[in-house]
């Protein structure tokens, strides 16, 4: 007799059921967090200030923080996408950094909403281990990308912050000062660097051509030393100015700082040099043709 053949039309068994997609888990997992959202999100805050994260804000900014990074946390879960996420990362960094808020405490707070959340799948699927395993398999991998987008979002918004530091550092370092009209002075404290050099001169001659300066004083007296590079700079920071319709005069060069230049071979023939800031000042004002006159000279006479 023979063997009836299988209809093709037939479910399978369920010990041969084909596993839900991912996909379809992070579905199922997602509606799971928007129903629980207010507990999860509370006893996320409450672990936040137990463990002395975010000690910067208060409970009421934290519990609102919360909320808005669980929000989007869900999102990009259901969506798969992270630019919302990589978004909002960053309005948070810039405006928790200025507030002492450190790289670990953020990514401190992302790994206990992870914990937190992978607590509540154990609780929801507690007797279906097989279940649970395959949507912490679905969960994992987005879960890893959802915290290092933040944590690269707020070091990245950090280092901007001190770029922006160190600039306005250099700016205050080396400021142009203008003194009178058509006369400007560039004071020059501590160490040189290629840098600093760099900026020094697009700073100056960017003041030469606003102020429409005539004559500039260099001082660097506050200068311990100068090396060949720096020195060059200089020497092309005058010619420059030069170029400009400005004459420069360096001052406070010191004994150690003239020996180097000489010893380097630098050429110092189109380099006007002054002993001192009053010097130069004084020279500088005897080119744009000012005169000091003794104050009986100029007072009224009865």
């Amino acid at each position: 007799m023979a063997a009836k053949g299988k209809d093709p039309q037939a479910p399978l068994p369920d010990s041969v059921a084909q596993p839900e997609s991912t996909a379809a888990l992070l579905r199922e997992l997602v509606a799971l967090l928007r129903q629980n959202r207010t507990q999860l999100r509370e006893e996320w805050a409450r672990r936040i200030t137990r463990a002395q994260l975010l000690t910067a804000m208060t409970e009421e900014e934290i519990f609102a923080e919360a909320t808005s990074v669980y929000d989007n946390y869900v999102e990009a879960l259901e969506t798969g996408t992270f630019e919302a996420l990589q978004a909002y990362a960053r309005n948070l960094s810039e405006r928790i950094i200025p507030r002492g808020v450190e790289t670990h405490e953020v990514v401190g707070i992302v790994l206990l909403l992870r914990d937190v959340l992978a607590r509540s799948l154990f609780g929801k699927y507690h007797e279906d281990f097989d279940k649970l395993y395959r949507i912490l398999d679905a969960y994992e991998p987005a879960a890893n990308r959802i915290a290092n987008t933040v944590a690269v979002g707020f070091v990245q918004e950090r280092e901007r912050i001190i770029r922006q530091q160190q600039e306005a550092i250099r700016e205050l370092s080396t400021p142009v000062l203008q003194v009178r009209e058509r006369l400007l002075i560039l004071p020059i404290i501590g160490v040189i660097d290629p840098q600093r050099a760099r900026q020094l001169t697009e700073q100056l001659l960017r003041a030469i051509r606003t102020n429409r300066a005539k004559v500039v004083v260099i001082d660097i007296t506050g200068v311990a030393a100068m090396d060949s590079n720096v020195a060059n700079h200089l020497v092309q920071t005058v010619e420059a100015s030069r170029l400009l319709g400005a004459t420069v005069i360096v001052t406070g060069l010191s004994p150690e700082i003239a020996q180097t230049l000489v010893t380097i071979g630098v050429d110092l023939s189109e380099m006007a040099t002054v002993g001192d800031l009053q010097g130069g000042i004084e020279e500088a004002e005897r080119l744009l043709g000012y005169k000091v006159l003794p104050l009986e000279e100029v007072a009224p006479k009865a």
